[in-house]
């Protein structure tokens, strides 16, 4: 029986953190076939274990878990170096990545399969076909190329996370010692990255997981994940927790139980979930929520412009009204709320998107009034194949497109597009997004993150007294000073780099 070598590639922007997803299509082929896993976070240079492996002749799979931006600047040439060295080996690809750029990844000529979406069940059963030379056009979640074909199969319900085989976190320390990926944070001094549920109930046009789950989500319950929190602290000391959740705060009586749980644990936690939803919580989950250790919580605000929300196809009852009045409300519990913006979004003239872009500026300063310790993270539009949005046909009718090679997305420019800081996209101009990052750096001075923990209270005194004239009269353009203090000091942006 082949071997399968599990490659979960860097990702530059973060510490290492546990690979959830590597292990969950481990935890699927656990007791089945022989593994290794190999962590491009933890590798100075991952493709000479990887060739290692190989060149035994044992290996008959190359399993990799990709997400767009700086992990396809390993899994691409890896991916490739594969083909031609090894050519027996079968690759299979899986993540939102080559979920949502397919034809790119299978037009490659070295990738041979994409799971779509969840791999747990679709992973094993394309393995045993593979192994046993038996048809895999009935394995749900699957896109392979058939001649000139794209395939794709079935889409299958989202699993029951609490039916699935548990993580194996004693296998990934054989490999790599699990201490190693629990690292020092604005949560704790040992953050333990767990994933809690799959997909996400809502369908914003923007995002990424909309294609793959299709407004469909599943949650572990509260008393499963306490189990693998409480082991990961008792044996490898971890004392914070962040939620790697599309959305973990769906069901309110998931949390609630979950709070129940960990507050005797004694551990910070941050997770991402909606306005809309978070503010229906009742006063009594929201004090528990903090008496747990929920410390902050990512929301996806997007904008202050109500007719965008709708284009946005954020669904719910999110207005700019209420993106308010929860800032407002959930400061009573001392919970900080991390609200993300995303500015540049298309519309039919070059003055319309100038207005739009000062008028969510405008509105993030009436946040930051109403509740200065708002975090405030800020995108500039990317789009997202999202099939019959208003605002994706949008995007088409404007010309932009995505690269029909594969490599091409390594490129500079395109790794900036996936971190959603340099979007290519031809209704945008140099002015426009020189306005938004200039705006960004005078917020960032005035009101420094409080998740970067290497800046002292003096830097950020220091950088919020030069900011002051900028933000107050609104004069932005060419912050130099700032900038050259924030390089300096290395300042922290959390939406590219974590917490």
């Amino acid at each position: 029986m082949n071997r399968v070598l599990l490659f979960n590639p860097r990702s530059a922007r973060y510490k290492p953190r546990i690979p959830n997803s590597i292990l969950s299509i481990a935890a699927s082929i656990e007791g089945l076939y022989d593994y290794v896993i190999v962590d491009g976070n933890m590798e100075t240079d991952p493709w000479e274990k990887i060739a290692a492996y190989l060149a035994d002749g044992s290996f008959g799979y190359f399993g990799c878990t990709c997400m767009p931006g700086p992990q396809l600047k390993q899994a691409i040439p890896i991916s490739k170096k594969i083909r031609d060295l090894f050519p027996r080996v079968r690759t299979i690809w899986g993540g939102y990545f080559p979920s949502n750029q397919s034809s790119a990844v299978l037009n490659s000529g070295y990738i041979d399969f994409v799971v779509n979406g969840p791999g747990e069940r679709t992973f094993p059963a394309l393995l045993d076909a593979l192994e046993n030379n038996k048809p895999y056009e009935l394995i749900h979640n699957l896109i392979y190329k058939q001649g000139d074909r794209i395939i794709k199969t079935p889409k299958d319900e989202l699993y029951d996370p609490d039916e699935l085989p548990p993580l194996p976190y004693a296998k990934l320390n054989s490999f790599y010692p699990i201490p190693r990926y629990l690292g020092k944070t604005y949560l704790g001094t040992k953050t333990i990255a767990y994933h809690s549920s799959m997909g996400c109930p809502f369908k914003c046009s923007f995002c990424a997981v909309v294609p793959i789950y299709n407004a469909r989500w599943r949650g572990k319950s509260a008393q499963l994940i306490y189990n693998d929190i409480k082991y990961l602290k008792e044996n490898f000391g971890g004392n914070a927790i962040e939620f790697h959740d599309n959305n973990f705060f769906v069901s309110e009586k998931r949390t609630v139980e979950f709070a129940r749980l960990i507050k005797e644990e004694n551990m910070t936690w941050w997770g991402e979930g909606r306005i809309d939803t978070i503010d229906k919580y009742s006063d009594e989950s929201l004090a528990l929520m903090r008496e747990s250790g929920c410390k902050m919580i990512f929301f996806g605000a997007e904008t202050g412009n109500d007719e965008i929300l709708k284009k946005m196809d954020k669904g719910g009852t999110q207005t700019a009204a209420s993106i308010k009045a929860f800032a407002e409300r959930i400061r009573k519990f001392d919970i900080i709320p991390e609200y993300s913006f995303v500015l540049g979004t298309p519309a039919d003239t070059a003055e319309q998107v100038m207005k739009q872009i000062d008028q969510d500026i405008a509105f993030i300063k009436e946040i930051k009034q109403i509740n200065p310790d708002t975090e405030i993270i800020i995108y500039v539009y990317s789009p997202v194949p999202t099939e019959g949005s208003e605002m994706y046909q949008q995007v088409l009718n404007s010309g932009f497109h995505f690269p029909q090679k594969l490599e091409d997305w390594i490129s500079p420019h395109w790794e900036s597009f996936d971190l959603r800081k340099n979007p290519l996209t031809p209704w945008l101009t140099p002015e426009m997004i020189n306005k938004i990052k200039d705006f960004e750096t005078v917020l960032n001075g005035y009101y420094p993150t409080a998740s970067d923990i290497r800046l002292t209270n003096l830097k950020k005194k220091v950088l919020r007294n030069i900011a002051s004239l900028r933000y107050k009269a609104g004069l932005y353009k060419m912050p130099y000073e700032l900038k050259a203090l924030q390089v300096l000091w290395k300042y922290r942006q959390p939406e590219i780099e974590g917490f």
